[in-house]
């Protein structure tokens, strides 16, 4: 894999990042401590010993089914963002595909053959002992060299395979045994693979990190991560606590930039019965309402189907529960329509990529006052969702980035011509309002659902488990 399949020639990346998502910060700063030994034993003594460090210190002790949940959700977006433009032009066009790589094969299997289109995977075997990591390798090793000659040969038997790529001494042996042999040189200025040339888009991803971390930038990270914790409760205390119309200076003033764009309606006057409009937004972040309501200069109250109960607390905005009772939903939405404005997400979910999920058409049968908004943000350290981890720490995770960014586009009311008063269906309303946001960001449609992101993500089909309201919750309107 490394130098090879991808551009980059070393795997502590792709090992810093399961530290981080499994482990957290300390098991980050563990593998960095122990990194200078590792690259001491690979450079001059052996490479084998090396890898064996960096095994030990990322996986010791971990559960085997955090590490393959990190496998499945995380690194394929990063391996596949590292692509060898010449050594995938050979590998796509070949029938059969196999890896041979001295990573641990649980680490790099379900990028491989999910994403990569590899038939065969062959790789480390790591120690496990009830169900965890013990940090060592199981028999025969680490595959370099002869081992990786002699699993080639386990694999295939008396079979040649036609062509072979490697990029270092140590794949000369199974090199060897291939009919065509090439060795990829090393060009780090090399342009990886667009993902769209992939022969599955990476639609939902998860994890908290941004970018890949090389030993300075995880050294880097782990200093920020305190100073970005306390810089982050300073920014979510101003948005909690000062006057909505304040908020927006107060976010320039605290590093965050919110650039607002088209022309938002004027608040609805309740003096004439006049009923609020709906604004129908993407969704990013659990943060979209807060940004909204950031850019209109006061709170507007949002629906949501999941939401943390710390999120619940620090949320400046009133938040309703969806019940997932169509009927019930709808009636709560039109009593809240009449109360003033509200904001909705009808994806259901976030989603990172450019792409936007398939909205549902319930808000379409409730009101004609409808209002797209195109969202979208900027992170460069942390990501400000999960689908596997604690929800509660999204909106810290977002603004501990150095300077975050959200973009608050508002565009045209949805003349009332096309909408279901004028016989369109819900359907038709919401797929329309769905290209237009796609149209305004460059986004791409599509036809998944919240439990597609969460069955790829998570193993679960996403569903809320309503929890038994205490007698002071069950006095306000909480969303959850």
């Amino acid at each position: 894999m490394d130098g090879t399949l991808l551009i980059g020639r070393s795997s502590f990346p792709y090992f810093a990042l399961v530290a981080f998502e499994v482990g957290g910060i300390l098991r980050l700063l563990f593998l960095l401590l122990a990194t200078p030994l590792a690259g001491l034993l690979y450079y001059y003594i052996s490479e084998s010993a090396g890898i064996r460090v960096l095994i030990f210190a990322t996986f010791a002790g971990m559960k085997v089914s955090s590490i393959e949940s990190v496998a499945r959700a995380v690194l394929p977006k990063f391996y596949s963002s590292d692509l060898h433009p010449e050594t995938w032009r050979v590998f796509s066009s070949c029938g059969r595909k196999c890896v041979l790589t001295a990573n641990p094969r649980i680490m790099v299997e379900a990028s491989l053959k999910e994403y990569l289109g590899a038939d065969l995977v062959i790789g480390t075997e790591i120690a496990t002992f009830k169900g965890r990591a013990t940090g060592l390798v199981a028999s025969p090793g680490i595959l370099v060299g002869k081992n990786k000659a002699d699993a080639l040969r386990k694999a295939f038997g008396n079979t040649a395979p036609e062509i072979g790529l490697g990029d270092r001494k140590t794949d000369f042996p199974f090199m060897e045994l291939c009919k065509e042999s090439y060795v990829v040189p090393s060009k780090p200025e090399v342009v990886p693979v667009s993902l769209d040339k992939l022969p599955k888009p990476i639609v939902f991803h998860d994890g908290r990190l941004v970018h890949k971390l090389s030993p300075l930038m995880a050294l880097l990270t782990i200093l920020w991560i305190p100073v970005g914790f306390i810089l982050a409760c300073l920014r979510i205390a101003a948005g909690a606590l000062l006057p909505m119309p304040l908020v927006y200076y107060a976010f320039w003033a605290l590093g965050v930039r919110v650039n607002v764009k088209g022309t938002p309606p004027p608040p609805p006057k309740k003096s004439i019965g006049q009923s609020g409009v709906l604004f129908i937004c993407s969704h990013r972040t659990l943060l979209d309402p807060i940004f909204l309501s950031t850019a209109l200069g006061r709170p507007i109250p949002a629906v949501t189907y999941s939401l943390s109960r710390l999120s619940e607390i620090i949320s400046p905005i009133k938040t309703v529960r969806l019940s997932r009772d169509r009927i019930k939903d709808a009636n709560m939405i039109k009593k809240l329509l009449e109360e003033g404005d509200l904001v909705i997400c009808p994806e259901g979910t976030t989603c990172r990529e450019p792409f936007l999920l398939r909205f549902s058409s319930l808000f379409a049968e409730l009101t004609d006052q409808l209002v797209p908004v195109a969202m979208s943000n900027r992170m460069s350290m942390f990501h400000g969702t999960t689908a596997r981890g604690w929800k509660g720490m999204d909106p810290f995770y977002f603004f501990m980035n150095p300077s975050p960014a959200y973009e608050v586009t508002f565009l045209n009311k949805l003349p009332e011509d096309l909408t279901c008063s004028a016989g369109k269906s819900s359907h038709d309303v919401a797929n329309y309002i769905q290209r237009m946001i796609a149209a305004t960001l460059s986004y791409e449609c599509t036809n998944f659902t919240r439990k597609d992101k969460y069955r790829a993500l998570a193993g679960n089909d996403g569903t809320v488990v309503d929890k038994p309201k205490t007698k002071l919750a069950a006095k306000k309107v909480m969303g959850c």
